[in-house]
């Protein structure tokens, strides 16, 4: 028999694939809730690829947005889970909706004084902006898609990357 799982769409038992899922979930900003959701997935054995947690217009009410990964059987029960929690208001898996989605990141690039125009030439092709320089390093933030944040990393990987950090996906 066929499960219906919460994206309505039908899968036959045994034939569901895995795949990264955004979640997004309206919670009570209280002390706590983000260990509470936290635990939930550790306790569970689930993975939380990426999360991002910001207010909302309402400064009682955060947005998590959380990425994991899984077959439909098992996102319909996070999904469950989550709903459950005390604190959640709300709770959309948006991996099938339209929704705008946005990364930040922030690399420490090696350069030279040989390297450095070709580093600022593929930062302009990003539009990335130069955040801080030094006779040995350059930082540079860039933002979009996750493709587009995977795409520059790559290319600026072969000059020797000395930090990252990147923020989780939000929308």
């Amino acid at each position: 028999m066929a499960s219906i799982p919460a994206s309505g769409r039908r899968s036959v038992p045994g034939t569901e694939q895995k795949r990264k899922h955004t979640i997004s979930v309206l919670v009570e900003n209280k002390f706590n809730t983000l260990s509470r959701i936290a635990g939930l997935f550790s306790a569970k054995g689930y993975n939380i690829d990426s999360l991002s947690v910001g207010p909302t217009e309402d400064e009682t009410v955060s947005r998590m947005t959380i990425v994991t990964e899984g077959d439909d059987p098992i996102i319909e029960q996070i999904t469950k889970q989550l709903h459950k929690l005390v604190d959640t208001i709300k709770v959309i898996d948006l991996t099938f909706e339209s929704y705008v989605e946005r990364e930040l990141v922030l690399l420490k690039i090696q350069t030279t004084v040989q390297s450095r125009p070709e580093i600022m030439q593929i930062a302009e092709i990003f539009r990335a902006k130069v955040v801080d320089i030094s006779p040995r390093t350059l930082t540079l933030e860039a933002t979009g898609s996750t493709q587009k944040v995977d795409a520059f990393i790559k290319m600026l990987k072969p000059f020797g990357i000395k930090e990252i950090a990147r923020t989780a996906r939000w929308r």
